[in-house]
């Protein structure tokens, strides 16, 4: 049996480490994603395109690429019905989605740094400074359940365990557990406010263990 402690789950290394153990995601998994790497790319135009599609007629979320976006130097748009595909701040959006697609199928996962990356990604969203060349600009703030939906979107056109790991390192960023660090009698049950981190990787990454092991 594998023992993880919770506490060292707020590292990094360890989070990931216990994150692909469990989800299972390989050196195969990577190999795969680099062999995907010629269908994906020209595909990326289409997939982004699709993405932003769905997310502009929701005033919800469409409202995030109102305000200055991160690293955007450009004309801004002043309401909702600004924003459409064609918009500089979109455009200058959907290049930044579209490079993060390209990563996805070309990092080497093998590398501490690769995850470094996404977790800057899921930082970035909370109005945090995830890169530091971002330093002093205006700070992207996107509510998790819009990042998770995301996800969601794209979850079919990538392979589903790394886009479960990156679902993570935004809840990280976004959910903050109380530990119980008081021994509990084994035939006891204790529910926090927040989700413990065991139980809430466990709910999430079985969906995709699920899946990867037995596809529709």
């Amino acid at each position: 049996m594998y023992h993880v402690d919770s506490a060292s789950l707020d590292d990094l290394h360890m989070r990931t480490d216990y994150l692909r153990t469990f989800i299972n995601f390989t050196a195969d998994d990577a190999a795969v994603l680099h062999v995907a790497k010629d269908i994906v790319a020209p595909l990326v135009p289409s997939i982004v395109d699709t993405v932003y599609i769905q997310l502009l007629p929701f005033d919800i979320t469409a409202s995030a690429f109102v305000p200055r976006q991160t690293g955007y130097i450009g004309d801004v748009p002043t309401k909702l019905d600004d924003l459409t595909l064609e918009h500089l701040q979109i455009k200058f959006r959907k290049d930044f989605l579209s490079g993060y697609l390209v990563k996805l199928v070309t990092m080497d996962y093998a590398k501490a740094e690769s995850w470094a990356y996404l977790d800057k990604v899921g930082l970035m969203h909370t109005g945090a400074v995830g890169f530091k060349h971002w330093i002093s600009r205006p700070t992207l703030c996107v509510e998790y359940i819009h990042c998770a939906i995301f996800l969601g979107l794209v979850e079919d056109i990538l392979i589903d365990t790394i886009l479960w790991i990156q679902n993570d390192l935004f809840a990280r960023h976004y959910i903050k557990e109380e530990r119980n660090v008081d021994a509990v009698p084994s035939d006891t049950i204790t529910v926090k406010k927040s989700i413990a981190v065991p139980a809430a990787l466990a709910l999430l990454l079985l969906g995709a263990v699920y899946m990867k092991n037995f596809p529709l």
